[in-house]
């Protein structure tokens, strides 16, 4: 595959409520970011998150009134992306989930000329750092199951928020999705636009000592996967 440097790069950092690890990864992506300009995108957070934000310089923010959703967040994102004219952007998540220092490989990656490069926990047979919840697991082997029945994009973790987006394939979607199914609404529109994916290894982390919520009735398994089969349903109802 033919690639192309990338010139203006963009690292997207959603955070809701996530008070005991915010400084610390911002600080670790202030390190690895390189580069890359950070924006964070505040999603109406209630604790002390929004304080310890103002400690950073040279990082550019969005602040949402209230909680809008992870896939909003992302969506504005991208959007300041366009705006700014900036070519890539590495989506990380900031609950010590992923390594910052794995950005630059993602921008490496996303510059030898894939559209997405996406995360994967399960590309290689790694110990995990602390415990998967068995209903995550279970949902996301099913999940991605059925995207790769619709796309062929043979994924093996179809949820892993981080990723790297080339800005100009991005710009082809009409993203919409303010929840957590965000990323079905991106690989389902990726296929029928013609986008390019491939996946990077990235550890299995599932730090114990945060409470982990989706919020609301998301928190039942049986609910959430429904509303995953729903935003697919509703992806795929004009296919031919």
């Amino acid at each position: 595959m033919e690639g192309k440097a990338l010139s203006k790069k963009l690292v997207a950092v959603p955070v809701y409520n996530e008070e005991p690890s915010v400084e610390k990864v911002l600080n670790a992506i202030v390190e690895y970011a390189g580069s890359a300009e950070i924006l964070v995108i505040d999603d109406g957070s209630t604790d002390r998150s929004r304080q310890i934000l103002y400690q950073f310089d040279g990082i550019h923010l969005i602040r949402h009134p209230q909680n809008y959703g992870y896939g909003q967040s992302l969506i504005d994102a991208f959007a300041y992306a366009s705006a700014h004219g900036y070519e890539a952007v590495v989506t990380i998540d900031c609950d010590e989930q992923h390594e910052p220092q794995q950005i630059p490989e993602f921008f490496a990656k996303l510059a030898e000329g894939w559209d997405i490069v996406s995360g994967s926990r399960y590309l290689e047979d790694v110990e995990p750092v602390g415990t998967v919840p068995r209903d995550r697991l279970k949902i996301n082997r099913l999940i991605t199951a059925k995207i790769n029945e619709l796309t062929a994009y043979n994924l093996t973790d179809s949820f892993c928020g981080m990723k790297a987006y080339r800005t100009a394939a991005i710009q082809k979607l009409n993203l919409t999705e303010p929840g957590y199914a965000f990323p079905l609404q991106v690989w389902l529109q990726a296929f029928k636009a013609g986008l390019t994916v491939t996946e990077l290894p990235v550890p299995l982390v599932y730090m114990d000592h945060f409470e982990r919520s989706f919020g609301g009735s998301l928190d039942d398994p049986q609910k959430r996967l429904r509303y995953y089969w729903q935003v697919i349903e509703e992806e795929t109802k004009d296919w031919n």
